[in-house]
C-alpha cells in the first residue's frame, strides 16, 4: 500500500528538538506516525531515510520526559504518548477493514516505538503503588476484602453528578466515550484463552461467550451499546469518536493490552479484570439512573441494564473461580493479583474522573 508521507516541514524539525513542545507539534508528529503505518515495508523505509521519523522521534522523546520524568505532569504530552501507543497496540485485534492496514503489524520499528514508551509509562504507574506493602498481605482474604468494599461503595460527587446533574447533551458525550470500549468489548479478554484446560481457563472462557451474547451477534453486548448510539442518531463505527478520548481512559485500554499480550502478567490481568467485573455495575448504575431521570427510550439505556445484571455474576464468578484459585496455584506469586486488582481501580477512577470532566466541559460548551 502506498502511501504520501507529509514530512516535509524540516524548519519545524528544529522546534521539535526543543524542550518545549506544543500540543500542535504533538499532533503534527503524530499524524506523521499514522502515515507511517501504511507505508508498504515501514522498517525498511526507516532504515533507508531515517529523517523521515526524526520529527517523531524527537515527540516522543520530550513526551516520555514531560510525560514521566518531570514534576509538573504535561496532559498534552500523555495523550500524545497513549494515542500513539493505542494505533499500535491496536493491530492486536481484526478491525474487519483493509488488509493492507496490517502490513506492518509486525514492525521492529513499531515495537520499538511501544517499548520506548510502554517502559517508562509503567515505571510511572507503579510508582503510585506501595509494592513492598503488597508483598506482606494475605493475598486471598486482601482480595476478598477489596471486592467486598467495591461492590457497593458510597456514593462519590461524581456519582452524584452523573445521577442528579448530567444534561441530555453530557449523556450523550458519554456515550460517545463510552463507544470506544463498548462497541468492542471484551476483545482483549480473547486474548488470553488459549492454552491448558482446566476450571480458570473454562470460567473466563464463558464470561467471554456471555460478552459475546452466546456467539448471537443480536445478543452481543456492542450491540446494546450500538442501539443505544443509534437511538441517538449517533455514529456506531469503532472508534468514531476517538478523538474525544481523554488519555486516561486511552491508558486504561494500553494497560490491558500490555497484561494479555504478556502472559507474565497473567496473574495482574486477571486481578484487574475481578475489579473491573466487581466494580463496573456500580458506573452503570449511575448511567442508568441518569438516563431514568432523563426520560430516555428504554434503547438508549439497555446497555447499562444489561451489563448490571452480567457483570454482578461476572464479578462473583471472577473472585471465586479465578482470583482465589489462581492464588492458591501461584502462592509465591499471588501478591500480583492484588497488584493489578489495585492498579485497574487506580487507572479506572483516573479515567473515570477524566470523563466527568469531559462531559461538563462538554456541557458548557
Amino acid at each position: 500500500m502506498h502511501s504520501t508521507l507529509d514530512l516535509s516541514s524540516k524548519t519545524e524539525s528544529s522546534s521539535l528538538q526543543k524542550q518545549q513542545i506544543t500540543a500542535t507539534n504533538y499532533e503534527t508528529a503524530e499524524q506523521q506516525f499514522v502515515n507511517l503505518l501504511d507505508v508498504d515495508d515501514l522498517d525498511k523505509t526507516v532504515a533507508a531515510k531515517p529523517l523521515l521519523v526524526s520529527d517523531l522521534e524527537s515527540a516522543i522523546a520530550v513526551a516520555v520526559r514531560s510525560a514521566y520524568q518531570e514534576s509538573s505532569s504535561d496532559d498534552a504530552a500523555h495523550r500524545f504518548l497513549q494515542r500513539v501507543l493505542y494505533r499500535i497496540n491496536r493491530l492486536n485485534l481484526f478491525w474487519y477493514d483493509d488488509l493492507r492496514h496490517y502490513n506492518n503489524e509486525r514492525s521492529h520499528y513499531l515495537r520499538s516505538v511501544r517499548d520506548r514508551i510502554e517502559e517508562p509509562w509503567q515505571q510511572w504507574e507503579l510508582a503510585h503503588i506501595d509494592l513492598p506493602r503488597l508483598h506482606k498481605l494475605d493475598v486471598k482474604q486482601a482480595l476478598r476484602d477489596r471486592a467486598a468494599a467495591d461492590v457497593d461503595p458510597p456514593l462519590t460527587q461524581a456519582d452524584r453528578y452523573l445521577r442528579e446533574e448530567m444534561t441530555v447533551e453530557g449523556y450523550r458525550h458519554l456515550l460517545a466515550i463510552a463507544s470506544f470500549d463498548g462497541l468492542v468489548e471484551a476483545s482483549r479478554l480473547s486474548r488470553i484463552l488459549g492454552g491448558a484446560a482446566n476450571e480458570i481457563q473454562c470460567t473466563l472462557t464463558r464470561v467471554l461467550i456471555e460478552e459475546y451474547g452466546g456467539g448471537r451477534l443480536g445478543r452481543k453486548h456492542s450491540t446494546y451499546f450500538a442501539q443505544m448510539l443509534a437511538e441517538f442518531g449517533m455514529s456506531t463505527q469503532p472508534e468514531a469518536y476517538f478523538d474525544l478520548v481523554p488519555w486516561q481512559v486511552l491508558a486504561s485500554a494500553n494497560h490491558n493490552f500490555l497484561l494479555t499480550e504478556r502472559k507474565r502478567h497473567f496473574l495482574r490481568y486477571n486481578g484487574g479484570l475481578t475489579y473491573f467485573e466487581v466494580a463496573g455495575p456500580v458506573a452503570y448504575r449511575n448511567y442508568l439512573a441518569a438516563a431514568q431521570r432523563l426520560g430516555l427510550s428504554q434503547a438508549a439505556m439497555g446497555y447499562w441494564e444489561l451489563h448490571i445484571r452480567e457483570d454482578e455474576r461476572h464479578g462473583r464468578w471472577m473472585l471465586d473461580e479465578v482470583a482465589l484459585p489462581l492464588a492458591d496455584k501461584y502462592p509465591e506469586d499471588s501478591w500480583e493479583l492484588v497488584l493489578g486488582y489495585d492498579q485497574e481501580k487506580l487507572i479506572g477512577d483516573r479515567a473515570g474522573a477524566a470523563v466527568v470532566r469531559s462531559i461538563q466541559a462538554a456541557e458548557q460548551n
